[in-house]
């Protein structure tokens, strides 16, 4: 850890979802109540996921299933921060070959982009649950026939109830291992998440953090962009991996219920 957390002045929170608030089809413990405390608090907030599977209305569906109550406006995706990238790259009205579910494929239609099984201009490449060789071996070949590649977010694992799965960055590192190319990749840790996300919530670095549980995308992230940054040991990352990385957040937290005791504590001094 680096400098104590500044619970007082934070104002806004970005939170990452799977293996923070759920993991796979499950709450996690306090997910509902970290919520509604930060409501209570006045404090604002965007789930900022790199899981680019599912549309921003289909994660409010099954936050609600699970029993944490979310609005739409409140999701940011890699797929729409993908589907953004794209945009300002000038794709729209260009054709993709895109390795992904329902979330990245709707992102990218939303921007203009044109879905394709045949010639690409572009190959994106996010988590895909029913991805088969073939389609990695069409997208490959697309790659080396000059298609530009954009993958959704680097997560190389992802995390269920039985524990760790390839995730999107495995997909991109089956095409990047074929054609020695390698991805414009946009999700976390990249700065475009990060920025966009504040930038809806009208918020700014000194008053805003960043709550996940991969080193390697949500703390990187957030030391890249400035932010006071909260880790919890319900996902990904564990104390194991601290002792070893040169990316340390600003707080560490067994779970939700340890950092809710400990921001009202902060709060009440």
């Amino acid at each position: 850890m680096t400098d104590p957390f500044p619970f007082p002045r934070i104002r806004a929170i970005l939170i990452d979802l799977d293996g923070v608030l759920f993991r796979g089809n499950t709450a996690l413990p306090a997910a509902s109540d970290f919520i509604q405390f930060l409501r209570e608090q006045g404090i604002a907030f965007r789930l900022i996921t790199n899981n680019a599977t599912l549309t921003p209305s289909q994660y409010v569906a099954k936050l609600h299933s699970i029993g944490i109550l979310i609005e739409v406006e409140e999701l940011f995706t890699s797929a729409l921060a993908t589907g953004l990238y794209m945009k300002q790259q000038g794709a729209s009205g260009d054709s993709a070959y895109v390795i992904g579910e329902d979330g990245l494929r709707s992102a990218l239609i939303e921007s203009g982009v044109r879905l394709t099984d045949g010639d690409a201009d572009w190959v994106v490449v996010g988590l895909d649950r029913q991805v088969t060789y073939d389609r990695l071996a069409r997208a490959a070949l697309a790659v080396e026939a000059g298609a530009r590649f954009v993958g959704s977010n680097p997560d190389v694992s992802f995390p269920t109830e039985a524990g760790l799965v390839p995730g999107a960055g495995a997909l991109q590192a089956v095409i990047s291992a074929t054609t020695g190319v390698d991805p414009v990749v946009v999700g976390k840790p990249q700065p475009l998440m990060f920025e966009l996300a504040m930038e809806q919530l009208g918020s700014i670095r000194e008053s805003t953090a960043m709550l996940g549980d991969r080193l390697d995308t949500d703390i990187q992230g957030a030391q890249a962009v400035g932010l006071a940054s909260i880790m919890v040991l319900t996902g990904v990352s564990t104390r194991s991996d601290l002792e070893h990385s040169a990316v340390q957040p600003t707080l560490v937290v067994d779970d939700l219920p340890v950092l809710i005791g400990l921001w009202k504590k902060a709060l009440e001094a």
